[in-house]
């Protein structure tokens, strides 16, 4: 807080994480609210658009009067500091989300998964998109994965662990959110990897996965082992680092797997999700911890704020990971699939395919939105 009735998305994600009652006042319209809004195990929130605020006296006690400390939340900041002025000049102590959802979708945390004396894991999560990508060091050696759009976390981190980012990877062709891979990849003469399969056709430039069953970054006792894991898509890769932990892009979730349906092939690909599941994971002990690229509500987070768990645990809290039939499961996952698919997520994929630009203003708006990679079933 800087002396304004304003707070950042980084003071107000530390509250989140600490698990601070936190009540938001999201002046949005009610559409953008419903699809798209803060959450977290302490955060209470309530919706009352805007223009309400202008029209009648009456709406401002619709702000309860246990809430405490109110953050106002709207688009981009201005709505939400007038509201929150208006509140303290009523006695409340409110204070606006400076930049609000466009600023909060583009906020980042880093935190380490395991640090010991041959290798750091890191899991970077962009919280408003529900999107984890990884930065593994070792030896001052850095492997990132999966990065999102915005190169700045991936190299802070590089950076303060003295090391040079000498490989990129995307697990598979993103639809949710543009990657950050090419554009890191170009800034730090890393070598960018994606399956073949994925890049069908793309006007991009990129190393195979699949020529690449082992990948050794800095420390030899430490390996990257990529496992091909289609069913999100074709060409889905996970890796297995160190034989332990199993960053599984968006195959597995901690609270499902990931859907079929967004190349238009809901059936085939169930089907190679299943060979996924039942053959290619199957051997992985119940103690691997799975990392996902994905998460999609703040449940999936432990007390830390880290989004994994172990194999057996979601093998367990997860009915369609024991579907053994093979028809009952592909009929199952076909039939969950009805749900709203990622916003844009046409253009998005075109512009990580390098079919189409977009700047940095237009990039942010394809963005705006939740994630929806997931297929929730069991849980």
């Amino acid at each position: 807080m800087n002396g304004k009735p304003v707070i950042d998305v980084s003071a107000l994600y530390g509250k989140i994480l600490r698990g601070e009652p936190v009540f938001i006042l999201d002046v949005r319209n009610e559409e953008e609210y419903r699809d798209w809004r803060i959450e977290g195990r302490s955060v209470r929130s309530i919706n009352v658009p805007y223009f309400a605020f202008l029209e009648e006296e009456e709406v401002w006690r619709s702000v309860p009067e246990d809430a405490g400390e109110v953050v106002v939340v709207c688009a981009k900041g201005g709505a939400s500091e007038w509201v929150a002025e208006q509140l303290r000049e009523r006695g409340r102590n409110a204070f606006s989300l400076e930049g609000g959802m466009w600023a909060w979708s583009q906020f980042y945390h880093a935190l380490p998964v395991v640090s010991d004396s041959r290798m750091t894991l890191y899991q970077v999560n962009r919280p408003a998109k529900g999107c984890l990508s990884y930065v593994l060091v070792s030896r001052g050696e850095a492997l990132v994965v999966d990065p999102a759009r915005h190169t700045a976390p991936y190299l802070e981190i590089a950076k303060a662990e003295g090391a040079e980012i000498r490989g990129v990877i995307d697990t598979h062709l993103h639809a949710d959110h543009i990657s950050g891979g090419r554009e890191l990849a170009a800034k730090t003469g890393a070598v960018y990897y994606l399956s073949s399969e994925e890049a069908a056709g793309a006007r991009i430039t990129f190393e195979p996965l699949e020529r690449h069953p082992r990948i050794r970054l800095g420390d030899v006792e430490v390996e990257v082992l990529t496992i091909p894991t289609p069913g999100h898509t074709p060409g889905s890769t996970s890796l297995l680092i160190d034989g332990r932990y199993f960053l599984s892009g968006d195959t597995v979730f901690v609270g499902g797997l990931g859907r079929p349906d967004l190349g238009g092939k809901a059936r085939e690909w169930a089907e190679m999700l299943y060979e996924t599941v039942f053959r290619t994971i199957a051997g992985l002990p119940d103690g691997t911890y799975v990392l996902p690229a994905h998460f999609s509500t703040p449940e999936e987070m432990d007390g830390r704020g880290l989004v994994g768990a172990e194999l057996g645990a979601i093998r367990r809290n997860n009915e369609i990971m024991r579907m053994e039939d093979r028809s009952l499961f592909t009929a199952t996952v076909e039939a969950s699939t009805g749900q709203k698919k990622p916003p844009n997520f046409e253009t998005i994929v075109a512009v990580n395919r390098g079919e189409e630009t977009v700047d940095s203003e237009r990039a942010a708006e394809l963005e705006i939105g939740p994630n929806r990679c997931a297929v929730h079933h069991g849980l």
